[in-house]
């Protein structure tokens, strides 16, 4: 890794890091978060990612509480114009409020509509809600910072 690779890195870490700061909770060490994850079924926490974030058929809610504990889970259906509702992904998905987004990979504008938001949208690692929300709160997701080139939606 040259320097300029470093600074590009240190760049990255701290601008994750600053997204992740609304997250923190009365300026402890613990946070309490919202996490949204694009799965395939509704099976708690054992269901498996999606591959495809804005047509993945459901988006599991995760709340974690100042210990990185789950305190509640929900899934909620994909209401939109991908399957037959109204409004694209991202916009349903922010009426959720999130803090971060977990997921494989998103297209461009979706990417971009998450980052104005101010959401955090990190790379998963695993294939299911809860081995990502634990590698969630050991601080080993990287932030996904390019939408995927074969995305349809530019």
């Amino acid at each position: 890794m040259n320097v300029n690779d470093k600074e590009l890195e240190e760049i990255k870490r701290k601008k994750l890091e600053k997204m992740l700061q609304g997250v923190k909770k009365g300026g402890g060490d613990k946070m309490t978060a919202r996490i949204v994850v694009p799965v395939l079924d509704e099976s708690g926490l054992n269901a498996m990612l999606s591959e495809h974030f804005g047509r993945a058929p459901y988006f599991a809610v995760i709340d974690l509480d100042e210990n990185g504990s789950i305190s509640s889970q929900k899934t909620v259906p994909n209401i939109s114009e991908h399957f037959g509702g109204t409004g694209h992904p991202p916009d349903r998905i922010l009426q959720l409020q999130p803090n971060a987004l977990i997921t494989y990979g998103m297209g461009p504008r979706a990417l971009g509509i998450f980052q104005n938001a101010r959401v955090a949208v990190l790379r998963a690692n695993a294939n299911t809600i809860k081995d990502v929300i634990a590698a969630y709160n050991n601080d080993e997701l990287e932030e996904l910072t390019e939408g995927c080139h074969h995305a349809r939606h530019r």
